[in-house]
Order: structure tokens, then C-alpha cells, then sequence
């Protein structure tokens, strides 16, 4: 039988990117939404990206042998959708076989349109690779709660899943994991001044300071040119986030207003102790009630909010991926606050360097681990 019209959903995982990894996909009449073919399969040892290529290609194939002529794809990796459409370029040398497959296979149709999609509602596709994965653990006689790999067990499969901080959290699924960067010093962080909406450029030793996080991501598992790299609209993160893309030669940094510091009102450009004697009360309210807002700013209780948002949305936009999140201080902490689910003493107890590196995962069902604070080693 020939369809006119079929709707490819894909979708790949790895289980420590690089780690255990595996793919889905689920072919469906365009017009009435049946299924027509699941394909399922183990990776070995694969990052994320290059199993949702695989998730893809075994689409591609099996809308192919049920005789279509024109495709829809619909994905969760933003990468590929928009390498596949032709919108990025394919710098990484290990996807670039997988996206020519993928195109040969492509070109065969009358049209194929690729669309992103939310990993919720790519639940069919994601199934099916979390259960290639566990399947493939349990064939391979792994003690990996959360999955495993194929028939033969690389030594750094084996060590992937030790490192997992899920065996013991119950969480399950792949998580987008959050590599958390502080942009690097400013004129106003010399002197200890509020510095939220106001727009400053980074001092030469910021700049340094960026340099230096930017070569430490380059050289950490899992971190490639396709790696997403999210910024404030604010120059400071937006240089250091250019830093960053340029040690990876990525694209151009995505920016999302939602990771800006906090407005800080009326006690912009201020130090600690002009602030506390221009508002007494209101500066010690503040220090101790998030929910009070400087004069004409923003409250912490609003901060949190907006960040929540945030996460949600990089979560929905980038699924099982790593991204990398350039940002301030006071997002950062809610970040973190959200993946440990702690109240709002968090913001007044931890302490955020300039230019560090944070850690954190956020996993489909719920759960979330923080795999890293304040790491500035490579400032050393």
C-alpha cells in the first residue's frame, strides 16, 4: 500500500552523553493518526545527538518501505531539526555521516518537512528508546537502574553508569542537563555594586575570566559544536557566552530574556551600604523576605517565577540534551534552588564566583540532581 502522507516521530537518548544509548521512532497515517511501524534499537556507547540521528534515520527507512511520498518529521532535538533543515551547520565530524544517511534517505520523498516538538508530546518515540535501553542493560547484566547498553560493554559504559546519581533518587528517563556559567567580571562587580538590567561590558580580566570557562567546557564529555549555548540578553553574559561558542566553533549563542539578573530598581549601581542607608527598612525587609521587591524592581519571589518558566522552557526546547546557560547570579541560584527543591534561603546561603561552573539535570519524571557548584578551578 502507498500513502500520500506519513508522520515520522523520533526521538534518541544516551544515558550519560557519552553513555548507554538508544533510539525510537513510530511512523503514523498523517490523516488519521494510526500507527504503521515502530522501530527500536541499542547504540552502545553514543551521545545524545547522535542517537536521536539514529532515531531519524530508522524513521526515515520505515516510512520509506511503506511507500510514502511525502514526510513529516517531527523531533524533540532542536539540532537536528534545524541542521536537517538546512538552518545550522553541521560542524560536529561524527554527525555529518549520520545527516548525509539521513538526507539520501530524504531526498527519496516528493517533500519532507521537519518539525520540532515538545518531549511530551514525543512520548511515543521516547518510549521506545528508553525500552531499547533498558532492554539492552538487561541483556548485558548491568546493575543500572535507569538503563544500560548493548551485547558488548565498553569500560566506559560500565563507568557511565557508575557515576549516574540516579540509582539511589529513583528518578528515570534522560535529562537535559544545565551546564550553569556566571558571566565573567564587570567595572560594577569590582566595586561591589547592584548590577541587574543595567548593561555593562565585561573589564579585560572578565574577559580573561570567560576565556578560561570557556576552554574548561571545551575539553568536558559530552560538549561539542552542536551543543546549545543559552544567554541573557545582557552584553556580560552575551560575551561570555560568545567566548564559549567560539572554543567550541559554535553557533552563535541563543538569547533568552528569561535568564536575565534580577531588576534591582532603584539601588542599581549602588553599593550594599548606599542602598541600606537610602531605604533602611525596605533593605532589611529585603534581605530576609523574598517577596519584597527593591523600589520600582523586582522581588526574588518574581525572580523565581520567571526562572521556573525558564527551565520549563529549555527543558520543552531542548530535551534530552546538554546545554550550556550563560547567566547572573541570582538565576543561577534559582536554578539550583529549583533542581534541589529547597526554599528560599538558598539564595542568601550559597555563593556564586564570577565565571563559575555549575551543574545540574533535570530529569522527565520529576526528579533533578546537581552534579556541580561554584567550580571555578580553572581560574586557578
Amino acid at each position: 500500500m502507498t500513502y500520500a502522507g506519513l508522520l515520522v516521530e523520533a526521538d534518541g537518548g544516551s544515558r550519560g552523553n557519552p553513555g548507554p544509548a538508544g533510539f525510537g521512532a513510530v511512523v503514523k497515517d498523517a490523516a488519521t493518526g494510526a500507527v504503521l511501524a515502530e522501530r527500536s534499537g541499542g547504540l552502545g556507547v553514543a551521545t545524545n545527538n547522535v542517537a536521536e540521528y539514529r532515531g531519524l534515520i530508522a524513521g526515515l527507512r520505515a516510512a520509506s518501505e511503506l511507500g510514502a511520498r511525502s514526510v513529516e518529521v517531527r523531533l524533540d532535538s532542536k539540532l537536528v531539526v534545524e541542521q536537517m533543515s538546512g538552518r545550522w551547520k553541521i560542524r560536529h565530524p561524527e554527525l555529518r555521516p549520520l545527516a548525509e544517511e539521513a538526507g539520501t534517505l530524504a531526498r527519496a520523498f516528493d517533500s519532507v518537512r521537519y518539525e520540532w516538538m515538545s518531549r511530551a508530546d514525543n512520548a511515543h518515540a521516547d518510549r521506545l528508546a528508553n525500552q531499547a535501553m533498558d532492554e539492552q542493560q538487561a541483556g548485558a547484566g548491568l546493575d543500572a537502574p535507569t538503563g544500560g547498553v548493548v551485547d558488548e560493554v565498553p569500560a566506559e559504559a560500565s563507568a557511565a553508569n557508575r557515576i549516574r546519581p540516579t540509582g539511589w533518587s529513583g528518578a528515570s528517563g534522560i535529562p537535559t542537563k544545565l551546564l550553569l556559567v556566571r558571566h565573567g567580571q564587570t567595572a560594577l562587580s569590582v566595586e561591589r555594586r547592584y548590577s541587574g538590567r543595567g548593561d555593562v561590558e565585561l573589564t579585560e580580566f572578565g574577559a580573561a575570566q570567560a576565556a578560561a570557562v570557556a576552554r574548561r567546557i571545551a575539553t568536558m564529555d559530552g560538549v561539542d559544536a552542536s551543543t546549545p549555548v543559552v544567554t541573557s540578553p545582557l552584553t556580560r553574559t552575551r560575551q561570555t557566552a560568545a567566548a564559549i561558542t567560539g572554543a567550541l566553533s559554535a553557533p552563535e549563542p541563543v538569547v533568552h530574556s528569561g535568564l536575565i539578573e534580577t531588576d534591582f530598581g532603584e539601588w542599581e549601581r549602588l553599593t550594599f551600604a548606599e542602598a541600606a542607608e537610602r531605604d533602611p527598612e525596605t533593605h532589611g525587609r529585603w534581605l530576609s523576605d523574598t517577596s519584597v521587591p527593591p523600589p520600582g524592581g523586582e522581588s526574588f519571589d518574581e525572580v523565581h517565577e520567571r526562572v521556573r518558566r525558564t527551565r520549563d522552557d529549555l527543558i520543552d526546547t531542548y530535551g534530552t540534551s546538554t546545554v550550556i546557560v550563560v547567566s547572573h547570579v541570582t538565576p543561577i541560584k534559582e536554578l539550583l534552588r529549583s533542581a534541589l527543591d529547597v526554599g528560599p534561603s538558598l539564595l542568601f546561603r550559597l555563593h556564586l564566583d564570577l565565571a563559575s561552573l555549575s551543574i545540574a539535570e533535570f530529569y522527565p519524571d520529576g526528579n533533578a540532581s546537581v552534579r556541580l557548584v561554584n567550580d571555578i578551578s580553572h581560574l586557578g
